[in-house]
C-alpha cells in the first residue's frame, strides 16, 4: 500500500505543478493584460484547486501509513532530510492548499474581471512558490 500511495503522490505532483503553473500564469497575464474573466479562466482555477486537494488527500493517506510513521522513532530535528519529510513538507503543503482555497474563494466574491484575476494571481502564485520551496527534490527527481 505504501509504494502505491508513494507512486501516486509523486506522479500526481507533476500534474499539480503543471496545472498550478498554468493557472498562475493565466491569472497573471489576465490581470496585467486587462482581459475579461471567462469560463476558461474559471475552469483553470477550479482544476488547480481540485488537483491540489486530491494531492493533499493522497499525501495525508501516505503520511499516516505505518512505514512513514515509523520514521518518527528516534527522530531528531537535526536530521534535515527526515525533518523535511515529516514536518516541513506536510506543513507547507497544507499552507499551500489553504492559500489556493482562500484565493479561489476570494476571486468568486469579486465582481470585475481585474479583481478576480488579481486574487487568483496573488494566491495561486504564492501557493506555487510554497510548493516549490518544500518539495523533496533529492527524492523526487
Amino acid at each position: 500500500m505504501y509504494s502505491i500511495l508513494k507512486s501516486a503522490h509523486s506522479g500526481w505532483a507533476y500534474l499539480l505543478l503543471l496545472v498550478l503553473l498554468i493557472a498562475a500564469i493565466n491569472a497573471i497575464s489576465g490581470y496585467f493584460g486587462k482581459k475579461e474573466f471567462g469560463n476558461k479562466d474559471f475552469s483553470l482555477a477550479l482544476v488547480g484547486l481540485i488537483v491540489t486537494h486530491i494531492q493533499l488527500l493522497i499525501g495525508l493517506a501516505l503520511y499516516f501509513t505505518p512505514e512513514n510513521l515509523g520514521r518518527w522513532e528516534g527522530f531528531e530535528m537535526s536530521n534535515s532530510p527526515i525533518r523535511l519529510l515529516l514536518i516541513e513538507h506536510p506543513l507547507m503543503m497544507i499552507i499551500a492548499v489553504a492559500l489556493l482555497t482562500i484565493g479561489y474563494s476570494k476571486h468568486k466574491k469579486k465582481i470585475v474581471s481585474n479583481g478576480k484575476f488579481k486574487m487568483l494571481a496573488i494566491f495561486y502564485s504564492l501557493a506555487f512558490l510554497v510548493v516549490l520551496s518544500r518539495l523533496p527534490w533529492s527524492q523526487w527527481l
